[in-house]
């Protein structure tokens, strides 16, 4: 059984709760491979191999190894042998989003894809820290720098999830570029590449934690009739 684990929800990070409410160490029990962010939003976090980059919003990629740090929102898995191995020919992020969910009927389940290669161009954005107290996470977004590389060789990480998911997590798909010599890293808004190879993951289970423990997750009220909206635009 391949499982993909969430903590945190996409609905309360957009209501502004951005504190973290679980360590790395203990996220770390449940994946190797995955994304999230940092308390505030601090920065685009990817995990590779077991391994923390984080890359803040001036750019820089710091190799954490701290997992006392916690995190408000992230997804991890650990590999399975259920993955199968995968290769795009000049892909582009609409190219590339379109033809997995084609050829593999991924609409109606969560999968996650690792595909490495040379790239032509990639451009990425990065979440600016926030502090206390915390704005929506639609007011992050207008204000996120971006970052763009050109002739590049790295990954392209990400999950995608069903629409109905669309407030518990990232709607289709949700992914992050690392470079191969971890100088460059973000959540990403284009790209365009040559031949990719990697794997791709189907899960058939999905695990939710809920940080229980924190009031002020228990108390906070989500506005249902302007969610939706908000976070296509945050993640647009």
């Amino acid at each position: 059984m391949a499982t993909v684990y969430e903590h945190g929800t996409l609905a309360s990070l957009m209501a502004g709760n951005m504190a973290g409410t679980i360590t790395l160490k203990e996220l770390l029990k449940h994946g190797s491979e995955g994304l999230g962010t940092f308390e505030g939003v601090d920065g685009e976090v990817v995990f590779l191999d077991g391994e923390v980059y984080q890359a803040d919003s001036t750019g820089t990629v710091h190799n954490v190894t701290d997992l006392t740090i916690t995190v408000p929102f992230a997804t991890v898995h650990f590999p399975s042998q259920a993955s199968q191995a995968i290769t795009i020919g000049e892909a582009s992020k609409d190219t590339l989003e379109t033809a997995l969910i084609t050829k593999y009927q991924l609409q109606n389940v969560f999968a996650y894809v690792r595909v490495h290669g040379f790239f032509k161009h990639v451009k990425v954005r990065i979440a600016p820290k926030q502090e206390p107290p915390y704005p929506s996470l639609l007011e992050v977004a207008k204000h996120q720098p971006t970052f763009e590389r050109e002739k590049i060789e790295g990954s392209l990480v990400g999950y995608y999830s069903p629409a109905v998911f669309g407030t518990v997590t990232a709607a289709g798909w949700h992914l992050h570029f690392i470079s191969d010599d971890r100088q460059f890293e973000g959540h990403v808004l284009e790209f365009t590449g040559g031949k990719l190879d990697g794997n791709l993951e189907i899960f058939d289970s999905f695990e939710q934690h809920l940080p229980v423990n924190d009031p002020t997750f228990r108390q906070s009220k989500v506005n249902l009739a302007t969610l939706k909206a908000d976070i296509h635009t945050a993640e647009g």
